[in-house]
């Protein structure tokens, strides 16, 4: 697991609050040398804290403001991979992860309308090996997707589990 100090929470904070600030900047905030950001920033991403600096699209604001997460059951034996293609193929599936419980894949995916879902969910199950998809409609977001916390709670964490 990789450890990151305070410097580390600190640049992490402030490149999630303002991803466009520059190093330059960020050291000046900060009241550290140039380089001293930039190495950190490179250690970070090397250890794939920072795992993308890519930015964060709004599905929504592309027209798909309908979010549904589905369960699938999948034939067994036959492997995820070629269920995993599939999804990769459709451009509405945004993730799909292997689960334990009920159901053997789940997906968040989107879709124009609640029509167009329709539409998404006959994409998803086209193929033979997905046998049954249960689908839940997103109706508002309450806690959008946040790293911050997890951030700060790192540097709490004993350091046994480091």
């Amino acid at each position: 697991m990789a450890v990151i100090d305070d410097l580390d929470v600190q640049i992490v904070r402030l490149f999630l609050a303002e991803p466009k600030i520059g190093v330059l900047e960020a050291s000046r905030r900060l009241g550290v040398a140039r380089a001293t950001v930039q190495a950190r920033l490179d250690r970070l991403t090397e250890r794939d804290v920072i795992a993308s600096w890519s930015p964060e699209i709004s599905p929504e604001a592309l027209g798909y403001p309908v979010m549904a997460f589905l369960t699938l059951e999948v034939v067994q034996g036959e492997g995820r991979t070629p269920v995993a293609d599939h999804l990769a193929s459709i451009p509405e599936v945004l993730e799909a992860c292997t689960i334990t419980g009920a159901g053997d894949l789940w997906c968040r995916v989107v879709a124009r309308s609640n029509t167009d879902l329709q539409r998404v969910l006959d994409a998803v199950v086209s193929v033979p090996a997905i046998v049954r998809v249960a689908t839940v409609i997103r109706l508002q977001t309450e806690l959008a997707p946040r790293i911050a916390p997890l951030v700060e709670a790192s540097l709490e964490a004993p350091a046994t589990h480091r």
